[in-house]
């Protein structure tokens, strides 16, 4: 297995999995929904959500479920044919790909199982000063995404002439 395998699958597999098990246990243990339980005071809270959206609550009206099912599909075929062209030894990619891929599918896994959406629970903020309530899959994406912008960054090539430079 080379290191972009490696990375790749090891954390795709770790975000799937981490993210149903937070998920059912939130469901049995937080309920009702939408009441905050203080894990750290008021800065951590859970508090069992469901989002019929995508991230940050986007919408596509009565078509989000299907919607955000097809979407998620074609960006999981697009990253895993990016996956491909990618050096065999470039874990940083292999591993940005693989917490992308692992939250696409932790909160695809949410929509095609109901209709009441992807379970959201990790609550954080203080006071009424909150952010968007997420779950483990969206930490995946996130770190994922910064992690890919990143490696686009390094990758891309310095202009040895200082004319050459776009300013």
């Amino acid at each position: 297995m080379t290191r972009k395998s490696g990375w790749f699958w090891s954390l795709a597999t770790f975000v799937v999995l981490t993210d149903v098990v937070t998920k059912r246990l939130a469901e049995v243990a937080l309920q009702p929904k939408h009441v905050p339980h203080e894990i750290v005071g008021d800065v951590l809270r859970f508090t069992l959500t469901y989002n019929t959206g995508a991230a940050f609550s986007t919408s596509l009206g009565d078509y989000s479920r299907w919607g955000f099912t097809i979407m998620a599909t074609i960006v999981l075929v697009v990253l895993l044919r990016t996956l491909r062209t990618v050096d065999d030894q470039d874990a940083w990619q292999g591993a940005a790909i693989g917490l992308i891929c692992g939250g696409a599918v932790g909160n695809l896994i949410d929509r095609l199982r109901h209709a009441a959406g992807v379970v959201d629970f990790i609550d954080v903020g203080l006071g009424d000063l909150r952010f968007w309530i997420f779950n483990v899959a969206d930490m995946g994406v996130s770190v994922g995404a910064i992690m890919l912008a990143i490696a686009m960054l390094r990758a891309q090539p310095t202009p040895t002439n200082p004319t050459e430079r776009i300013l």
